[in-house]
């Protein structure tokens, strides 16, 4: 079984991606197990000394801050503060991203800045390894003073409470740690503080949406070349010529890529009688390349938030600092996932429009694109629920980064509301991959209209796949399950550029 290091190189959106799906086993690092210790020893250190109050470690939290704590009640200080902050709502987080966040808080805390003791962030580690990853749920975190609530159920199993899913199974925490004869762990000051103050909820929704966002990029470029074929569209708006001259990064590769896709195709080489293709074709490049521009750009700024420290107080020792601050402010995520939503749901804005142009009875191609449409409905009603999706879609692409609401009696008076964006612009994600499956159910119907000339080399390859999983549709019949197929294929095939 492969293994990682803990801090023995950054994390990227890319290496995540492998450590998840190949199932790589974490384990720190000697630098991580070194910081780690020294920040635990120093704050131990400093607390026999310190006269000062030091929040979160001596106070309590948030407008609580000037509440001062004995030592004998730190420790309960810091169980009653996960205890008090789990209370999430809603629809469980998926476990995939779970699995993300116990990654990004075990990197983050492994830095040495948080004070934690060694043996919390190895039981974090465990957990990751045998798959025990905790019930979260999406609501509750304002995405200010870190993902509380989510990270409160994050961590909640460390002291043995809480849910975790194990082998197929949502048990308690206590019956898997006893089948594992895992101990809970007695957390000491700052510990709950720093497990509970941080993005990691926010970040791990970033990098799953990137990861997805990055392969449905090319799923649309793929997509639409099968359209634009099936269409009998024009190949001269993706010369090469016509990119430089704007030069935009995502507009002249995703030019590149229908160039490559449709090489060889006869369709595409043959006569037009038409001058121009509707911009839904003739702008692929600039809508799909101004989406890769988005996805490239939010990548720097969440794979900056991915390697970060994010807890608050911030523990320094070499310069015998205990300083506390705002970096759990989730306004960096809060913009750029806003700004995702937004690139990520104009590649099903566009996508829809190329299926309803595909079942307009245009250029050759059948009403509803059915042998006989009136008898049969054909491929009409696809289009409503990709419409429907769509529109679904500018709803959830409002931003949250522009709301804030006054909390914990004012102390918390700016929120990024930064959780509200990520978890709607999964929602948006999710849409988009519907959206697109609805096209290519279309545009490989639309193909076989074509016969018998044939599209390129690459794409009668990946059809003829898909055949073996979605049939021709001769006469109505049911669809809704054609579509999940569809969606189904697009997850499990790899694309052949």
């Amino acid at each position: 079984m492969k293994k990682f290091q803990i801090l023995s190189e950054p994390l990227t959106i890319e290496l995540i991606d492998e450590i998840i799906s190949s199932k790589t086993l974490l384990e720190l690092s000697k630098e991580a197990i070194d910081n780690i210790e020294r920040c635990r020893e120093y704050l131990d250190e400093k607390m026999e000394t310190q006269e000062e109050p030091i929040y979160g470690i001596t106070t309590g939290f948030g407008s609580l801050c000037n509440h001062t704590i004995s030592n004998e009640e730190l420790t309960q200080l810091q169980h009653n503060l996960v205890v008090s902050h789990a209370c999430g709502m809603g629809d469980q987080v998926p476990l995939s991203i779970v699995k993300i966040m116990l990654l990004l808080k075990i990197q983050s805390l492994s830095y040495g800045h948080s004070g934690v003791q060694l043996q919390t962030v190895q039981r974090l580690i465990d957990m990751f390894n045998n798959n025990v990853l905790p019930v979260v749920y999406q609501q509750g975190s304002l995405g200010a003073s870190g993902d509380l609530a989510p990270l409160a159920h994050l961590c909640l199993p460390l002291l043995g409470l809480g849910e975790v899913c194990y082998k197929n199974s949502c048990l308690s925490s206590e019956e898997v740690f006893d089948a594992l004869d895992w101990k809970p762990i007695e957390l000491k000051s700052k510990e709950g503080l720093a497990l509970l103050n941080g993005t990691q909820f926010m970040s791990a929704y970033a990098v799953r949406t990137l990861i997805y966002g990055l392969r449905l990029s090319k799923q649309a470029d793929f997509i639409s070349a099968i359209s634009l074929d099936a269409f009998d569209g024009r190949i001269s708006p993706f010369h090469e010529l016509i990119q430089n001259v704007r030069h935009h990064e995502g507009q002249m590769e995703t030019a590149k890529n229908i160039r490559e896709i449709l090489e060889g195709s006869e369709l595409i080489n043959r006569p037009k009688e038409h001058v121009q293709d509707p911009y839904s074709f003739r702008c692929i490049p600039q809508v799909h390349g101004a989406t890769k521009d988005a996805l490239d750009y939010v990548s720097t700024i969440v794979t900056n938030e991915i390697n970060a420290v994010t807890d608050n107080p911030t523990i320094f020792v070499e310069e015998d600092l205990i300083i506390s601050a705002g970096n759990f402010h989730g306004q960096p995520l809060a913009l750029v996932m806003d700004f995702l939503a937004i690139a990520i749901a104009e590649l099903a804005s566009i996508s829809e429009r190329r299926t309803y142009q595909l079942i307009s009875g245009k250029r050759g191609l059948p009403h509803f694109l059915v042998a006989e449409p009136g008898l049969n409905s054909g491929f009409m009603i696809p289009q409503y629920t990709a419409a429907s999706i769509v529109s679904q879609n500018k709803q959830l692409c409002t931003p949250a980064s522009v709301d804030t609401i006054e909390s914990s009696q004012g102390q918390e008076d700016h929120v990024s509301m930064g959780a509200n964006a990520a978890t709607k612009l999964y929602k948006v994600l999710k849409n988009a991959e519907r959206v697109l499956a609805i096209e290519l159910f279309n545009a490989a119907q639309a193909l076989e209209f074509r016969r018998p000339e044939k599209s390129s080399p690459m794409i009668e390859e990946f059809v003829e796949k898909y055949r073996d999983v979605v049939p021709f549709i001769e006469t109505d019949e049911l669809m809704y399950p054609h579509i999940q197929e569809t969606i189904d294929f697009l997850d499990y095939t790899k694309l052949p550029f």
